[in-house]
């Protein structure tokens, strides 16, 4: 079986993109099995800068194909914020609890029309010998008013999948990997990803 990393420690992404790679007979490790390699600074500006700095980083450590993404949501009445940011919105030692009640604190007067908003994502497969391919995708939501479901993570369970009337968090998540925007992004990526296997063992 073929190895890749994907370069993350979060555990709902490696289980979203293990499930997708499975058909490829890929095995998927996680961050976390290579500890020397530490944190890896996300100083990009934008997704595709942060999903490159670490595909390449971890592609040049471990000798191994690595896939990383980058990903966030971007609010309209927030002027897009808070995009990048989105993992640290409330500080840069907060967690998902403390960026879901930011979140919904920045919006308690924002009218139902203009909650809108969507999660994107940008992804890299990096190989050591310099082949790249990238994917992206995008997934509409809007922001409730509270918390709902047990799925997911992140912010799901504070915004809505318009289309299917509920909180990201309360879908199933074959649904939702069929509909985020990871799913949307890693499918741009396995479409290129037999010519790019084929090119990165060369």
């Amino acid at each position: 079986m073929d190895t890749i990393v994907l370069a993350t420690t979060n555990k709902g992404k490696i289980r979203e993109l293990s499930v997708m790679l499975e058909p490829f007979g890929v095995i998927v490790k996680s961050l976390s099995e290579f500890p020397e390699i530490g944190d890896i600074p996300e100083t990009g500006e934008t997704f595709l800068d942060n999903a490159f700095i670490k595909a390449r980083t971890v592609a040049k450590i471990t000798g191994l194909v690595a896939v990383a993404d980058d990903s966030g949501i971007e609010i309209d009445a927030l002027n897009g914020r808070p995009g990048v940011y989105s993992a640290r919105y409330a500080g840069e030692q907060c967690d998902d609890y403390a960026n879901n009640e930011k979140m919904l604190s920045e919006m308690k007067d924002i009218s139902e029309n203009k909650r809108t908003g969507r999660y994107r994502c940008v992804m890299a497969a990096v190989a050591p010998n310099g082949q790249e391919i990238t994917g992206d995708g995008a997934y509409e939501i809007r922001v409730a008013h509270g918390y709902k479901g047990k799925g997911g993570f992140g912010y799901d369970v504070i915004v809505i999948d318009p289309d299917m009337g509920c909180h990201v968090a309360e879908l199933d998540s074959a649904v939702k990997n069929s509909r985020s925007h990871r799913g949307k992004a890693m499918k741009k990526i396995l479409e290129q990803w037999s010519d790019f296997w084929e090119k990165s063992q060369a």
